[in-house]
């Protein structure tokens, strides 16, 4: 007779990470009232994997096996890091993608939504390695036409570096530019055989010295909040505050607003500038754009 000892682990490798979730955490809303289980619901998961609660109670249950694509997405609802997710096809007796973090990422709908809602608050998302996946026209006002750079070229880390208006722009370039290599650091550790992450430091550690030298440091940093001083060619100094959040259902998208105290010299500018760029019809990023 088969052993059901896989099944079982991966059934009780499902309940233990859906117990570490919170509804906050993967984007539902917080009902207020007590739950019997830590975590999350199992229908609440299936909810997320777009399957019904009886196929994922039986998955918890050791009763069937899972299709690879089930298995990915619940990967993905589970917020399971690249070492999990082998864990978990291992269990089910699936081969794991080895193409799936080589994909180009695309804007998650919730986030787009949110930028076409900002219209006086600059803002973008940043994937991995810091490409650009999404903006609104004041982000564009505010640093480059994002539209003008072709999709592969199109990264924060690469624009401060390649890009010589960025020298102007920042009124601290060398603190900027430390700060993104140190992300980018942080980044290659968690993704270490990433092969557009290992162009894009090749390519910079080649064009920049900076680049080189302040890779060799090994300084990290996480994408969280500050403040930044720049130099905007056509509404003068903006001292901003950044905050960087993090999307719910993809970890590595990332949205950063840049904003003002209401009644400082910098919010009067930015609203200048919102309107500047109402005249220069600077596009923003669609849901169709990558």
């Amino acid at each position: 007779m088969t052993s059901n000892v896989p099944l079982n682990e991966l059934g009780a490798f499902l309940k233990k990470r859906r117990s570490e979730l919170s509804p906050r955490t993967v984007g539902l809303p917080e009902t207020g009232g007590p739950r019997r289980v830590a975590g999350l619901r199992r229908e609440e998961v299936a909810q997320l994997a777009s399957i019904s609660t009886d196929y994922y109670t039986r998955l918890e249950q050791g009763r069937m096996q899972a299709s690879a694509p089930v298995l990915d997405t619940l990967a993905r609802v589970l917020h399971l890091d690249d070492d999990e997710r082998g864990y978990l096809f291992q269990l089910a007796g699936k081969s794991t993608p080895r193409t799936r973090r080589r994909g180009r990422q695309r804007v998650q709908p919730q986030l787009q939504r949110v930028l076409d809602d900002l219209t006086a608050t600059p803002a973008i998302v940043q994937g991995r390695r810091g490409d650009i996946l999404a903006w609104n026209s004041l982000a564009a006002a505010l640093v480059t036409d994002f539209s003008r750079i072709p999709e592969k070229h199109r990264n924060y880390p690469r624009l401060i570096f390649i890009d010589p208006a960025m020298r102007s722009l920042y009124a601290d370039w060398e603190a900027s530019a430390q700060i993104a290599v140190a992300q980018i650091r942080l980044e290659a550790a968690q993704y270490p055989e990433d092969p557009r992450l290992i162009e894009l430091v090749g390519e910079l550690s080649t064009r920049n010295q900076q680049f080189a030298t302040w890779w060799g440091d090994h300084k990290v940093a996480a994408r969280t909040v500050g403040t930044k001083t720049l130099n905007h060619p056509v509404v003068g100094e903006l001292v901003l505050d950044w905050d960087t959040y993090t999307a719910s259902m993809d970890p590595d998208q990332h949205l950063t607003v840049w904003t003002a105290a209401p009644g400082s010299l910098t919010h009067e500018r930015l609203r200048l500038l919102a309107s500047w760029a109402a005249d220069q019809n600077l596009p923003a990023s669609s849901a169709l754009s990558g």
